[in-house]
């Protein structure tokens, strides 16, 4: 994949940077994608259809596809790498030659469709994109789509161009670094792929207008001082010299969001 700016034939393509995407997948009718109990709010409540969520609504229908986010053991085959509109990483169709039959998972960078993806608590032989236990994998290496646990699903480092890196191993416990670069403890029986989540160049995307966002279901976001005071509370120009604060008083800068433990 390689990003491209475009000619200035309009205000639109002025400033767009965009992702060629010829090496994915042109079609995904391999299988059905549905998903059971999944709805479309839009930022809206089911059943009062009040705005819950702000700045969403309208944009196109998008279908969401299941990923296997569990630690499941798999001998399966790449398909296809294809593109997934509610993430930003690229998807792997994948076909298990054992129990045959299709499932999807999130991509690794540089893993091409024919590639072979082994997921074993034992395995020993590593490549990119196994996905194994953290006590086979070497201290130093980068990981992505880590879990914490041996039932547990993956959690870490499950978005574009993101990973993680083994810092430290013990008998128990291995030391990662997060892609916010934090250091936590985990346990050595917790799962992770080997490699970087692919599409690392999302961050050097440039939408060039505005109604790229609305096709997304992203909404304006207006400023709370362009506001009314009866809309928020730096309404009216006279925020004079208060803390940033949400529509709700809430502060919106320097207030902790970790829960520190005692």
């Amino acid at each position: 994949m390689k990003i491209v700016k475009l000619n200035p034939t309009s205000n639109g393509t002025r400033h767009q940077i965009k992702l060629q995407n010829f090496l994915l997948s042109k079609t995904n009718k391999l299988i059905k994608v549905s998903s059971k109990g999944f709805k479309r709010h839009n930022g809206r409540s089911s059943t009062t259809g009040r705005i819950t969520v702000r700045h969403k609504g309208s944009g196109c229908k998008k279908t969401y596809r299941e990923i296997a986010f569990s630690n499941d053991n798999f001998f399966s085959l790449v398909i296809t790498i294809c593109y997934d509109p509610l993430r930003s990483s690229f998807v792997a169709l994948c076909f298990d030659l054992d129990r045959k039959f299709f499932f999807s998972t999130l991509s690794t960078n540089f893993v091409y469709p024919g590639t072979i993806l082994i997921c074993n608590e034992n395995q020993t032989e590593l490549k990119l994109g196994f996905r194994t236990r953290l006590k086979n994998i070497p201290a130093g290496s980068i990981i992505n789509s880590l879990s914490l646990g041996l039932k547990h699903k993956t959690k870490y480092a499950r978005s574009a161009g993101t990973s993680c890196q083994i810092i430290q191993k013990t008998k128990k416990f291995c030391c990662i670094r997060l892609p916010s670069g934090s250091l936590f403890n985990v346990s050595v029986d917790a799962f992770a792929t080997i490699g970087i989540l692919s599409n690392f160049q999302h961050n050097k995307i440039v939408i060039g207008k505005a109604g790229k966002n609305r096709i997304a279901g992203i909404r304006p976001s207006v400023r709370g001082i362009a506001m009314n005071p009866v809309d928020h509370p730096h309404g009216g120009r006279t925020n004079g010299g208060q803390p940033s604060v949400t529509p709700w008083g809430i502060p919106t800068k320097g207030k902790s969001t970790v829960r520190k433990k005692i």
